[in-house]
């Protein structure tokens, strides 16, 4: 049974910094299209970042620079390091998996088939 576990999320002021973590579990993770998505009250879920099995990563235009994406296959772990965070930032962030690609990871959260429960992040002005 796959599952997906996050933490790390918070309340930062304004271009603070927090760390998330997604420990996976019942499968070989690190062979998938694994992500980050965040969901604001009111809109739809959104890609923040994707890393592949080798590691090519893909950012959301609104975090490229600020935000970075990274996996530790020996701990089954992937972190999402956000740096200069900003009011717009705050959403629940969600760790998803694609268990059956590998590569050329898509950015619709609809086509990620599992998903952790979700951490807050709150950034404040």
């Amino acid at each position: 049974q796959v599952q997906l576990v996050e933490s790390g999320g918070g309340s930062v002021q304004a271009g603070g910094s927090l760390r998330l973590s997604c420990a996976a579990s019942g499968y070989t993770y690190s062979s998938y299209c694994m992500g980050w998505f965040r969901q604001a009250p009111g809109k739809e879920r959104e890609r923040v970042a994707v890393i592949d099995s080798v590691g090519i990563t893909n950012y959301a235009g609104a975090v490229k620079g600020r935000f970075t994406i990274s996996k530790d296959n020996a701990k089954n772990t992937l972190y999402l390091q956000m740096n200069s965070l900003k009011p717009e930032d705050t959403a629940t962030y969600y760790c998803g998996a694609d268990a059956s690609r590998p590569r050329w990871c898509f950015s619709l959260s609809r086509m990620y088939n599992y998903w952790g429960q979700g951490t807050q992040v709150t950034v404040s002005s």
